[in-house]
């Protein structure tokens, strides 16, 4: 232990300091029965991370798993929006009920208790952390075999609290083909191998784009650095998507008919069939 530490942020400290042996884990409300917690993180903002976070879910829950969605990303919440929900959440005498979709996928996002979803969430990083464990310690969740963290990007504050507060069983890494986002993306990975958080897979989101008259697979960027990435760490690539301006209106129950999203199913159901794997059910 360093001879200027007080031992007073010890909760965000990321020294393995063999003197300090405080266990920040949080209990799960006792209405809350939850098998397996999975985060789904990246690097950087704009890959895609909630579009993904959102199919899984319906992917899984398509396959019959009970599943929720916690919207880890205080101050840039989406998880509501991606699904339609306008509901506001209410509490109970044991907590706050999370809302549901129309199939039943579980969620509670900041946007659920504001007033309007374009209030700005104007706090500093140990509220905001705070936050985010009260949405596991007082949220209602139910019996789940799945609940997935919607991280917010980077490897801060609010991640950090995630994985010292919440027993989380493994990571999701979702990443684009530039160059810049996948330098950043080792940070992720770098950050859950400190944590000794395993990385489950990796999700490259709009890998390539589909020629809308011939239907070629068009490579955008000629070298893609997560093949480099999965060689060198030996995790699995789970799933590439391409480009497509539609996957961000297909989350929506009432749309989840339509041929794009059976489309966006098809792509990431393997996805979801590996998660399953590896929590073991």
């Amino acid at each position: 232990m360093s001879q200027d530490c007080d031992k007073s942020q010890c909760a965000s400290c990321q020294k393995d300091c063999a003197e300090r042996k405080v266990n920040f884990m949080e209990d799960a409300n006792s209405q809350s029965h939850i098998k397996k917690v999975i985060a789904i993180m990246s690097g950087k903002g704009g890959v895609g991370k909630s579009s993904m976070t959102s199919c899984i879910a319906v992917a899984l829950r398509q396959k019959g798993y009970s599943v929720g969605i916690l919207d880890g990303d205080i101050t840039g919440p989406s998880i509501p929006k991606a699904f339609g929900v306008k509901q506001k959440a209410v509490g109970n005498g044991n907590g706050m009920d999370t809302v549901k979709t129309q199939t039943g996928i579980h969620m509670m996002s900041a946007n659920l208790i504001l007033d309007t979803e374009d209030t700005p969430v104007i706090w500093r990083g140990p509220v905001i952390g705070n936050a985010v464990k009260q949405f596991w310690t007082d949220v209602v969740w139910g019996d789940l075999d799945v609940l997935l963290i919607d991280m917010p990007p980077g490897t801060g504050d609010v991640p950090l609290t995630v994985f010292q507060s919440i027993p989380v069983d493994g990571v999701v890494i979702v990443t684009t083909p530039q160059d810049l986002v996948s330098l950043i993306v080792k940070k992720s990975y770098h950050m859950a191998e400190k944590m000794s958080i395993p990385v489950c897979g990796i999700i490259e989101n709009m890998s390539y784009v589909v020629c809308p008259d011939c239907g070629k697979r068009i490579e955008i960027f000629q070298h893609r650095n997560v093949e480099d990435f999965v060689r060198e760490n030996e995790v699995p690539l789970w799933a590439e998507l391409p480009m497509m301006d539609s996957i961000s209106r297909i989350y929506k129950d009432d749309d989840f008919d339509t041929e794009t999203a059976q489309q966006m199913y098809a792509w990431i159901s393997p996805a979801a069939d590996q998660l399953i794997e590896k929590m073991g059910k």
